[in-house]
């Protein structure tokens, strides 16, 4: 040391630390914002059906709501669809369930059963009923986003998901006077609870109220 100095000591700055903010993640909004109820009407899935006509890839579109919607299938369910689970012969359907549903066997009605020979006859052979452009199976995300649009093209007045259509069939099966059991086993629901919420807005509960 020289005079008093320390030569070999570097001469620290001190350095207020940058605050970097964080951008905040838009918060979601609630379905009950978005929409007032959670599931299509007949006439609301037929309006979906016309408006996806209208697609590139029409008749494959549209049918995929219809089979969706006729079912009660899940946008996974519908994506995995596969051919072997049409019985031409006696016009059903064997539904393979996901979340440890239970399977069962679905009649097929006309005009979804031609929808359905047409697209065999046009897509490229596969495995699976609703393949992509690149004849890979329909991804959810892909389906999802297609339904969305079709209730914008639709000009339906909320957004539109493709889980929609399963509680269509629900809503629908209850308004016609199915009774809850059968409905349970026709959408695979383990729990009776899940399926009751369809049958508790069904208005044929009320058809007797009020008569003249």
């Amino acid at each position: 040391m020289v005079g008093g100095e320390n030569h070999g000591q570097t001469r620290l700055k001190l350095v207020t630390p940058a605050i970097k903010k964080r951008a905040v993640t838009p918060r979601r909004q609630p379905n009950s914002e978005l929409r007032s109820r959670e599931h299509l009407t007949e006439t609301e899935v037929e309006k979906l059906i016309e408006a996806a006509k209208g697609n590139r890839y029409g008749h494959r579109d549209a049918t995929m709501i219809l089979v969706a919607y006729r079912h009660g299938l899940r946008a996974s369910e519908v994506c995995d669809l596969r051919w072997e689970q049409i019985d031409w012969n006696s016009a059903t359907l064997h539904v393979r369930r996901v979340k440890s549903g239970k399977p069962s066997t679905h009649p097929v009605r006309g005009d979804e059963l031609r929808a359905l020979r047409k697209l065999q006859r046009e897509t490229q052979k596969s495995p699976f009923v609703f393949v992509s452009e690149r004849s890979g199976p329909f991804t959810t995300d892909s389906f999802n986003w297609m339904v969305k649009r079709a209730g914008q093209k639709a000009g339906l007045p909320f957004q539109v998901h493709a889980h929609m259509l399963r509680h269509a069939a629900g809503y629908k099966l209850a308004g016609d006077g199915h009774d809850t059991r059968s409905i349970q086993d026709y959408l695979g629901h383990k729990n009776i609870q899940h399926t009751v919420r369809y049958t508790e807005l069904s208005p044929t509960r009320f058809k007797d109220f009020w008569r003249d």
